[in-house]
């Protein structure tokens, strides 16, 4: 394997943890009958909603189709409804789907609040959340700048 930079492997380790992490997730959300990408949807949904299905493509970084699919399923489940306004179709929770992320979202709170709790003292978390909101707006112009014409 060739030498890699410090900031690669910086990356690297930023991805397998997210990975980890996110399959982490989805077996403590089974219990929950959700995915973690389910409940990042419904969270998102009830933060912004009614929320339009292009509005939540851009907040979840997602693309439309897997939106869409994501959607109708969660739709199809009746964790969600959608209500046309003319051309724009807005989503929100459905009390069902209100009442299943009320169940969750505390216990994936917990959940990954420990990941970092057990390994980081408060120091090394207020460290990582500094570094990594620097990081975050970084990308966040990159990519502006990146989608102009």
């Amino acid at each position: 394997m060739e030498d890699l930079s410090l900031s690669t492997l910086i990356w690297l380790r930023m991805v397998r943890f997210v990975q980890n992490s996110n399959q982490m997730s989805n077996t403590h959300l089974h219990h929950f009958d959700l995915t973690i990408a389910q409940f990042e949807m419904l969270s998102h949904i009830r933060a912004f909603e009614p929320v339009t299905q292009s509005d939540l493509a851009k907040g979840l970084t997602v693309s439309g189709g897997g939106v869409s699919r994501m959607v109708s399923r969660l739709e199809r489940d009746g964790l969600i409804s959608r209500a046309q306004d003319w051309k724009t179709k807005f989503i929100s929770l459905t009390d069902v789907g209100r009442q299943r992320l009320d169940k969750a979202y505390p216990a994936q709170i917990e959940f990954q609040s420990a990941l970092f709790d057990e390994a980081l003292d408060e120091d090394e978390k207020t460290q990582l959340h500094a570094l990594m909101k620097k990081l975050y707006e970084h990308s966040v112009k990159r990519r502006e700048a990146d989608e102009k014409p």
